[in-house]
């Protein structure tokens, strides 16, 4: 009896040992098949833009664990290879030329600088890898300088002067206004997208002066804050950018200039509204593409998820950059399954002429220039007080209007007549096989 016990419990422990290993096997088997998939996150860890470059890596670090935790992409687990880019276009080209040759990254994303994002498109559409801007506001992004294998998430400079527009022309019509602008490729077209709707393009009624970008020194606002104030505009139009938008605006706020002048700052983040301040912030207007309190006036339930999920993890509500970056991991997973493959042309024609559903409402991957079409929003800034009693102090906005993303977007016609304009070809670049 206890020969037989012994015997059985033997054959029995052996049995669970072959079973587990078998298992260990066939777990180690698939893990090794399936691998791990790197993309690429070139962001401003540092420079002018760093806070929104921080919002991102934090955004887009959420979402690959999340896809990870899932199973990954095509059961690849997801690996995100970070490079600061400083803002700068020489670092990016260093960047983006590592990420694809050294790293072998599937995709490369992110930015906050125009010009950056112009720069990595390039590098990425020479190597054929899919590049998505992040936060990149200036219409040659998905203009004149638009490729087949770029694509850009958030609103451009057109999109934005639109929904400001729309609010500007109800209040300030006849009205003068004075630009101060970053000279680069973001602050000329989003100047000369407010001054077409606002009717503003008449430049010795509605006087501008350019700031150096990068590299802008207080000395440099100073002038340019003491022409606006010389000129006595209605409205002043700071298309600045992050520090440097600070900057101007704290200076232009202690000058009081805030109290005989309506202050614009054509796009806005919460970085930006937090790094001036809420007493700075009061009553300027810009534009978004999302903040946290769309979900929750518009009722999205997948945007106040994210809210909910970013906000007690990184002690902060995400700002619209977050979203952007949060949004395109999880576009970039949605279209290599709707691929079947990571394989760039696949992966390219499942995104184009797509719409997705994620933080707001509807938003299309327009097929012939690669705009995410969405609904734009115009913000004011709120009172010291009701920021001060948030309990992270960052409800800095209230929504002053929105219009829809076919109102707000380029025509065909009037896209095609920029590229004809500036020589571009109507079409972007042929994929292997077509």
């Amino acid at each position: 009896m206890n020969y037989m016990f012994k015997l059985t419990r033997a054959l029995i422990t052996t049995a669970l040992f072959t079973f587990t290993t078998m298992v260990l096997m066939v777990w180690c088997v698939q893990a090794w098949a399936a691998g791990t998939v790197k993309i690429g996150l070139n962001y401003p860890a540092s420079g002018p833009y760093w806070i929104m470059g921080l919002a991102q890596n934090s955004a887009a670090t959420m979402a690959i664990e999340e896809i990870n935790l899932g199973g990954g992409i095509l059961g690849n687990q997801i690996e995100l290879v970070r490079r600061d880019s400083k803002s700068k276009t020489d670092v990016t080209t260093k960047n983006v030329n590592d990420l694809i040759d050294t790293e072998k990254v599937k995709m490369v994303f992110g930015g906050s600088s125009s010009a950056v994002a112009v720069t990595a498109g390039k590098i990425c559409q020479e190597k054929g890898i899919p590049f998505f801007g992040t936060l990149t506001y200036s219409n040659t992004t998905t203009g004149t300088e638009a490729r087949r294998h770029v694509f850009r998430e958030c609103n451009n400079a057109w999109m934005g002067a639109k929904v400001l527009a729309d609010y500007l022309n109800r209040n300030f019509t006849g009205k003068k206004y004075f630009y101060i602008t970053a000279d680069y490729t973001w602050g000329h077209s989003t100047e000369k997208s407010i001054r077409t709707f606002s009717n503003t393009l008449d430049k010795t009624a509605h006087k501008g002066i350019r700031t150096p970008f990068p590299g802008a020194r207080i000395t440099d606002f100073l002038l340019a804050l003491k022409q606006a104030q010389d000129a006595k505009p209605d409205v002043l139009v700071l298309v600045l950018f992050g520090k440097d938008m600070e900057k101007a605006l704290k200076q232009a706020s202690k000058w009081r200039m805030k109290e005989t002048m309506q202050v614009v700052v054509p796009n806005l983040t919460l970085g930006m509204a937090e790094g001036a301040g809420p007493e700075v912030m009061e009553g300027v207007i810009g534009s978004v593409p999302w903040s946290w309190q769309v979900p929750y006036k518009y009722n999205y339930a997948q945007g106040k998820a994210f809210v909910e999920k970013f906000t007690p993890r990184f002690k902060r509500y995400p700002s619209s950059s977050a979203a952007s970056a949060y949004t395109i991991v999880y576009e970039y997973k949605a279209a290599v399954e709707r691929a079947g493959t990571f394989d760039s042309p696949a992966v390219i024609r499942a995104l184009e002429g797509h719409s997705y559903k994620r933080l707001k409402d509807t938003q299309t991957w327009r097929d012939f220039d690669h705009q995410s079409v969405q609904s734009v929003y115009a913000v004011k800034g709120k009172a010291p007080a009701d920021v001060n009693k948030d309990p992270y102090k960052l409800d800095y906005f209230d929504i002053i209007n929105t219009i829809s993303g076919q109102q707000a977007a380029h025509t065909r016609e009037e896209w095609e007549a920029v590229r004809i304009a500036a020589g571009k070809h109507i079409m972007l670049e042929r994929l292997p096989g077509e």
